[in-house]
């Protein structure tokens, strides 16, 4: 990994919860900078013990804490991580969410129900947070939801750079878009890889169930298929579009998201599935039984480094947005 070498990191303090550790380590090799101490428990009743292990007076703080599952202790804990940054007198707060939990209930699509993604927003603000950095956002506008500047960085290009290497016949490519609602994501995709767009036509049957229904383009018989979404939950929808890729004769499918959060019965009907490889990025730490034999995790890390240099030294980010 490349390492950034300068030494206008004095100000700067990094530090991490226990949802992702690693990625936070890489971030800060990426940066060449030390990881701030911090000491984080557990009170027999369940509460969290946190304490800065060092002084963060008047330092820019970038906390790494995706709300990744369990969502209610990894969101806890990031708000008593600012709150303790704040009382420890930092000149500014960062969130790094790498995974925003939250982000399904985004409006009011029915009688009596909350807009999580904007309370979750307000929690983070009202802890004190200055700014929020994430990355593919389950729906872009949650964005305006935060009263504070965020930074909203796309993993697609890392990923477009994975398969770049594979180096593959353009002509023999075929992007698919698992519902209509990803169209936009995939003609991405199309631009940067090559090949033609297909659609899957999803009907949802229930909030657990969806049916893929049609094929909208082609042909794909004999090609190899990329289905890209922006995170894996259960599996239903991405292991449904691999199977329609399969009975209408494509000859390899690969299916990748930002986001594995892989939960419930998402490994087994992936190993289940005809899929050649399943690429996700290290957003979120998977645990050992999520890993599969076809899984590929590919780092985030210098992305999210480059960002925390730029906001940190104050220069434009706008460049990673693409």
């Amino acid at each position: 990994m490349k390492r950034i070498e300068t030494a206008m990191y004095d100000q700067l303090s990094l530090l991490s919860g226990r949802a992702n550790p690693a990625l936070a380590r890489e971030i800060a090799g990426y940066l060449g900078v030390e990881m701030a101490a911090v000491a984080i428990g557990d009170f027999p009743d369940g509460e969290l013990s946190i304490r800065l292990e060092q002084n963060i007076r008047g330092r820019d703080v970038f906390i790494v804490q995706p709300t990744s599952p369990p969502v209610n202790d990894h969101l806890m804990e990031l708000l008593i991580l600012i709150d303790a940054c704040k009382r420890a007198s930092a000149e500014r707060i960062t969130c790094v969410i790498p995974y925003f939990g939250y982000a399904r209930q985004d409006r009011k699509d029915a009688g009596r129900v909350p807009i999580t993604s904007k309370l979750v927003a307000n929690l983070i603000t009202k802890a004190g947070a200055d700014r929020v950095l994430t990355v593919d956002l389950h729906a872009a506008q949650i964005q305006g939801f935060f009263d504070v500047p965020v930074d909203h960085l796309y993993a697609a290009p890392v990923i477009d750079q994975y398969f770049q290497s594979l180096e593959l016949d353009p002509e023999q490519i075929v992007v698919m878009s698992p519902d209509e609602g990803s169209i936009k994501r995939a003609l991405q995709h199309v631009d940067k890889l090559g090949g033609s767009l297909v659609i899957i036509d999803k009907r949802r049957a229930n909030a657990m169930e969806t049916k893929q229904a049609n094929l909208i383009g082609g042909p794909i018989e004999g090609k190899t298929v990329f289905i890209f979404d922006d995170m894996i939950a259960t599996a239903g929808s991405i292991c449904g579009a691999a199977r329609v890729a399969k009975q209408h004769g494509a000859s390899n499918v690969f299916v990748t998201a930002t986001h594995g959060v892989l939960c419930g019965p998402a490994p087994e009907r992936l190993a289940e599935a005809p899929i050649s490889e399943i690429v996700v990025t290290n957003s979120i730490a998977l645990k050992p039984e999520q890993q599969l034999p076809n899984l590929k995790t590919i780092t985030i890390a210098p992305l999210l480094g480059e960002a925390i240099r730029r906001i940190h030294r104050n220069e434009s980010v706008s460049y990673l947005f693409a």
